[in-house]
């Protein structure tokens, strides 16, 4: 099964080390492998250090660090390597580094899936820094990478210059979802995929609140077209930053569902729990009857025998 990456980028000072340490503290379990470009002045917090070796920071909940300086696919072939493996592998990109370049060369490695680009802006300092002539590029290349959009440092902006800065990184962006964030706080469903093939999708519909997000569950009892309905929810009509989750596909077969706001992707999986979708959201911008219809739609069409919609019309972005 491939291990999960989730590359985190932004511009020098917009935290992008402060939101790895809350990952670590927040993993619940999950064993993270967190890849940085180099180590400097140990971007890890210490009270999170059980062991440091001369390769590798052994975290608490076992989780690791490593530095691949100028070696990214040797050290990505180190972590999948571990015994035992990584739940999920998060790679802090440099300052100036373009997320999407490091996509690239990810997608090129077997045994890896990219589950999204994060690129955190500084809410104090974007504006100034995408006027900037020397910097302009970098800063505008790392918010077109990116799925997600982390607004940081949001506490220190006046309310209405907040709007004022998501609104530019939206139409700057394209096709992320832009969230706000103080010291890099955000729930990890919200930062990284929260299943694999050995844990439960939600069977039965529930709803969650979690600082602003809202996290709804559909189950799906019949078979859909998985990748049709993957596609659909990727839609930015609604305005989803996540859904996951296992479904019997028309092909016989069980698949898992992932969206991370416009990229989507959808693998074969093994998982034997009832088939159900979770999707998060703003709690401001889900709606339940709009994400219910289209699910039910889908159903519907597979039921009456008609064709699925064409998969191709929306690709998952590379």
């Amino acid at each position: 099964m491939a291990l999960s990456l989730t590359i985190i980028g932004g511009y020098l000072g917009a935290g992008k080390t402060t939101l790895v340490n809350h990952m670590l503290r927040h993993a619940n379990g999950r064993r993270l492998a967190v890849l940085v470009n180099e180590f400097g002045q140990l971007p890890i917090d210490e009270d999170l250090i059980e062991a440091q070796g001369d390769d590798i920071i052994s975290i608490a909940g076992g989780c690791v660090c490593c530095s691949y300086g100028n070696d990214l696919t040797l050290a990505l072939m180190d972590m999948a390597a571990l015994d035992p493996p990584p739940d999920h592998v998060v790679l802090e990109a440099s300052g100036v580094a373009l997320p999407g370049a490091i996509a690239a060369s990810v997608s090129l490695l077997q045994g890896y899936a990219l589950d999204g680009i994060i690129t955190l802006c500084n809410a104090e300092t974007v504006m100034e820094q995408a006027a900037d002539t020397y910097i302009a590029d970098t800063i505008q290349r790392q918010i077109e990478d990116a799925d997600l959009i982390v607004l940081n440092k949001s506490d220190l902006v006046e309310t209405g210059r907040l709007v004022e800065i998501k609104e530019h990184l939206r139409r700057a962006s394209g096709r992320a979802q832009v969230i706000s964030a103080q010291h890099g706080a955000l729930p990890l469903e919200i930062l990284l995929h929260s299943f694999d093939d050995r844990e439960a999708a939600v069977p039965t519909p529930t709803a969650q609140h979690n600082h602003g997000f809202r996290t709804l569950s559909f189950s799906i009892p019949t078979p859909v077209d998985a990748r049709a309905l993957a596609r659909d929810l990727a839609d930015p009509t609604f305005a989803l930053i996540r859904a996951k989750g296992f479904v019997d596909d028309i092909s016989g077969t069980k698949k898992a569902i992932q969206v991370v706001a416009r990229r989507w992707d959808v693998s074969p999986s093994s998982n034997a729990t009832p088939t159900a979708i979770v999707v998060i959201a703003r709690a401001e911008d889900i709606d339940e009857d709009a994400i219910r219809a289209l699910i039910s739609t889908h159903r519907t069409m597979i039921a009456n025998g008609a064709d699925s919609p064409h998969d191709s019309e929306i690709a998952p972005k590379q």
